[in-house]
């Protein structure tokens, strides 16, 4: 439940398959409309990249205890404890709305709270911050995690790195755009068209490590002297297999 069969390497390797490999902007593409709208300065984007990550992580955990005990096959098989009899009912229609209505929720309370203690962030956030609540990469990461069916804490790794790797994405492309007002481009790519060949090379250079395969918890390494048949058991079998005359 809490770990599973994943080692502290397991965790590492999903820490970076989120960041880089299965980077929510670069890869899914999910989030690309206030990837778009908020990468015009990078004071802005790493307030929005910051809030991404703090509402991800938080209502991820909070959705993977909903899948667990609320709406997941099975998941009220708890309350036998109480002598209801409920294993059988299947919540699992209503995910999509309770996933949605604890994001909301730690959406307002950021937005409060940022309100408070840095007005002119909030200002400069504008209409995007109350719309992190439908960023689809939010719910596209806590679906993800529920649907891959991890423990809590490769949960809690997976849903931080994907955070992480949005607000990695949103601040690099901010960095370029920001250089990019004051360069040279040819007239024809200005604007949206500079903007998706820069997060294209983003994409290429994150796909680098698409060849790390740490976050798969194999119990031994996977390699080709435990992929492959020793030679001396192929021998038995052939010697044993009749020919066709």
């Amino acid at each position: 439940m809490w770990m599973g069969n994943y080692e502290p390497l397991n965790l590492l390797g999903l820490l970076l398959q989120a960041v880089f490999i299965e980077n929510f902007l670069l890869a899914n593409f999910l989030g690309m409309c206030t990837y778009l709208a908020c990468s015009t300065k990078l004071k802005t984007a790493n307030g929005l990249g910051l809030a991404v990550v703090f509402v991800l992580t938080v209502s991820g955990i909070l959705n993977w205890f909903v899948h667990r005990f609320v709406t997941g096959a099975g998941a009220l098989s708890w309350l036998s404890v109480f002598g209801l009899e409920a294993s059988q009912i299947n919540l699992n229609f209503l995910e999509f709305l309770l996933f949605i209505s604890v994001i909301a929720g730690f959406v307002q309370i950021l937005e409060i709270i940022i309100e408070k203690v840095a007005p002119a962030l909030y200002m400069s956030l504008g209409l995007y911050l109350p719309l992190i609540a439908v960023n689809c990469a939010i719910l596209g990461a806590c679906l993800f995690a529920v649907t891959r069916d991890y423990p809590f804490w490769p949960n809690l790794v997976y849903v931080f790195g994907s955070g992480l790797g949005w607000w990695l994405a949103i601040a690099l492309i901010a960095a370029i755009r920001e250089k990019l007002a004051t360069s040279k481009v040819i007239p024809a790519l200005k604007g949206m068209g500079i903007t998706f060949m820069m997060s294209g090379l983003m994409a290429m250079a994150f796909q680098g490590f698409t060849g790390i395969k740490l976050a798969i918890p194999t119990g031994k390494p996977s390699n080709a002297d435990t992929q492959m048949m020793p030679f001396s058991q192929v021998e038995k079998i052939y010697s044993e297999t009749p020919l066709k005359s």
